[in-house]
């Protein structure tokens, strides 16, 4: 079924009860709408458009931070048969343009915090002839019309435009980290198909409450949302990551499901031991579900939360915006004795591990992750060498090395460009971080590679300590005697690990910091 239609059935259905709630903390505030409201704030979003020229097939640029908004505006594009763009909130005016431009955009629905980044770029955007302003009204640029106003010159009654499930629907650009960012296709075929991976996955049901903390531009929360959606179920979205926020958010919404990033979850945890925050002080009893994705998961993390939550299920969501997020390979709730695991192929997809010839390698040996399934994208929209390059038959080469083990579960071994070739071995990074996060001093870590004449690359590990924690270099070569000689970090940093907004270390930050340095530093 068309996600619209979706929405348009839980509104039949259910149209009195809350659908989202937005909450922040910070300013106190909180607000909510039913899905009647949802669904006829997307048709007068989408009539809206209409109204402005915009037809099937049409891009709109989607760039908002999480809000009540977000997720109506995203629908009421796809219910004119035009592609939705969400862009990430961290690109850059240039970043903007570009992406506006790949797409030929013919409208945009942007929020506050980038006026200054439109407003310089305003003149170049050339295939842009409307702008909608989704904010206060005495902030509206000259040339934006307010949200409210747009709203109004729309109607709530379905624009009942044909959509089937071939049809494209959505264009979502990568982070752009090692290059331009590449914009991925994705058909309403995709975004119906995560709805029935994530339901599958962790049995959401209508009495769940699903509590939405990272950015919705990405494939990742959206889409694990979709699992609530597709059976009428809540959603709270929180602005603000702070361990207090969340626990609020979890006790006083009664939620059921929250997913975390990598660096929250610590953060949690790390309250809770300093005693920031006491779980008594709030009611978590209804709380089933804590799933992870987005980036390796330390072991230790998943160890230590289950010793402070030992009632909950536990998932680790492996995926890619290429396979319409996440579920393509997961970890599964009745398997938390694999921990370290991304998992066992997700409902209705399949895996194979290659060699640089795309020839299967044996059980046990390392190799790229290729994956087929119903979320595989369409394309790299007018970039057919790079479609080319990662859409082989029908299988999509992740750029992700792996290997699966007796048992039949698959090990990620680390990205294929992050790799640490050192005096001729294979290093893999993620192996290291899991090993310095068993540290009960380590809060995070990232390893990375750094010129060696001698070597190629030598082993470089940048580590954050928890909050009033101290140790040295000295410590950190101790703890690392227990790896293997050529895994041991060779230079060592005490600093800050840079995470993007999905969670991801962002390691080309880490390569440009750092290179050409020998000597260790400690940051006070």
């Amino acid at each position: 079924m068309i996600i619209t239609e979706i929405l348009a059935r839980n509104a039949r259905m259910y149209g009195h009860e809350v659908a989202l709630i937005e909450r922040e903390p910070e300013k106190g505030r909180r607000v909510s709408i039913t899905w009647k409201e949802f669904d006829e704030i997307s048709n007068r979003v989408a009539t809206a458009l209409i109204n402005k020229g915009v037809q099937k097939g049409d891009k709109v640029i989607h760039l908002m931070m999480n809000c009540l908004e977000w997720l109506p505006v995203y629908f009421g594009i796809l219910r004119t048969g035009a592609w939705a763009v969400p862009l990430n909130f961290r690109f850059t005016a240039q970043d903007i343009k570009y992406c506006a431009d790949i797409a030929e955009a013919k409208a945009m629905i942007f929020g506050p915090e980038f006026v200054e980044r439109i407003d310089s770029i305003k003149e170049e955007l050339t295939t842009i002839k409307d702008f909608v302003f989704v904010g206060p009204q005495e902030s509206i640029p000259s040339y934006a019309q307010g949200y409210q106003e747009f709203l109004d010159s729309g109607t709530p009654k379905d624009p009942n435009i044909p959509i089937n499930l071939l049809d494209d629907a959505a264009l979502y650009f990568t982070s752009g980290t090692t290059g331009q960012p590449k914009p991925i296709l994705l058909t309403h075929r995709n975004l119906e198909a995560a709805c029935i991976v994530e339901n599958r996955h962790h049995n959401q049901t209508h009495d769940d409450n699903f509590l939405c903390i990272p950015p919705l531009y990405h494939t990742g929360a959206k889409m694990h949302w979709f699992g609530n959606f597709i059976v009428g179920a809540k959603a709270v979205i929180l602005k603000g990551i702070k361990p207090q926020w969340i626990l609020e958010a979890v006790s006083e919404e009664q939620c059921t499901i929250v997913w975390l990033l990598v660096p929250w979850a610590q953060d949690i945890l790390v309250a809770i031991e300093r005693g920031e925050v006491d779980l008594k002080d709030y009611k978590l009893d209804q709380w089933r579900l804590m799933h992870i994705g987005a980036q390796p998961v330390p072991p230790s993390l998943v160890r230590n939360w289950k010793e402070v939550f030992p009632h909950h299920d536990y998932d680790t969501n492996y995926g890619l915006s290429e396979s319409t997020g996440p579920g393509c390979i997961h970890l599964g709730i009745e398997n938390i004795h694999k921990v370290g695991a991304i998992g066992v192929p997700g409902f209705d997809w399949e895996y194979r591990i290659v060699d640089d010839n795309l020839n299967d390698v044996p059980k046990g040996e390392p190799g790229e992750l290729m994956v087929k399934g119903p979320g595989v994208m369409k394309e790299y929209y007018k970039n057919p060498e790079a479609t080319s390059k990662t859409l082989i038959d029908g299988w999509l080469l992740t750029g992700d090395m792996a290997r699966v083990d007796e048992d039949g579960f698959i090990w990620l071994v680390d990205r294929k460009k992050d790799i640490v070739i050192s005096g001729g071995e294979n290093i893999f990074p993620v192996e290291i971080e899991d090993f310095l996060m068993e540290n009960p001093k380590i809060q995070d870590a990232a390893v990375i590679g750094t010129p060696d004449e001698r070597l190629g690359e030598v082993v470089t590990a940048i580590i954050q300590l928890k909050p009033g924690q101290e140790m040295t270099e000295q410590e950190v070569r101790e703890y690392c005697e227990a790896l293997p000689r050529y895994k041991r970090p060779r230079i060592i940093y005490f600093d800050q690990v840079p995470r993007n907004p999905t969670g991801k270390i962002e390691k080309p930050k880490l390569r440009e910091k750092y290179a050409g340095r020998s000597e260790s530093f400690q940051i006070k």
